[in-house]
């Protein structure tokens, strides 16, 4: 993405390092303590007034994604994303309430392909991922680790 410029969900992108920002909406207003922002190859998802908890996922580590939109939802052209993810202290990441959800998905779509091509992660890496055993940083279940030399 690289000297490319690119809209997402209302904000531009030059160079490739901050993607996309939104906060969760009530009705059609963004009104809310919940902000969620994609950057450098990361989710962000950040909560909270008086104390808050603020997220990260590797866009790599996302497996799948889907959009869900009820009939209040569409009325007001809002929707929910959820993201089921290898991240073990996250695995499913809800986008609540986000204006443009189905622009959205497929824009995220395309960022986690790219970093996934940039880290060289490919698709046979992601197996087993519902064990949550992450090949790429080598973190594996005792018994299967390669690199244990132990008999």
């Amino acid at each position: 993405m690289a000297g490319k410029k690119k809209e997402m969900n209302h904000e531009t992108v030059q160079g490739g390092h901050f993607v996309w920002s939104d906060r969760k909406h009530h009705l059609w207003f963004p009104i809310s303590f919940t902000k969620y922002s994609v950057e450098n190859g990361r989710l962000y998802t950040t909560r909270g007034f008086f104390s808050s908890r603020e997220d990260e996922c590797m866009l790599y580590r996302i497996l799948d994604i889907s959009v869900t939109r009820n009939l209040a939802q569409r009325l007001f052209g809002t929707g929910t994303i959820e993201l089921n993810t290898k991240d073990r202290s996250n695995p499913v990441i809800l986008l609540e309430n986000i204006s443009d959800p189905v622009n959205v998905k497929r824009q995220l779509s395309e960022e986690i392909e790219n970093e996934r091509r940039e880290k060289g992660v490919e698709g046979k890496d992601m197996y087993g991922a519902s064990g949550h055993y992450d090949r790429v940083e080598g973190d594996y279940p005792p018994d299967e680790d390669p690199f244990d030399d132990r008999p």
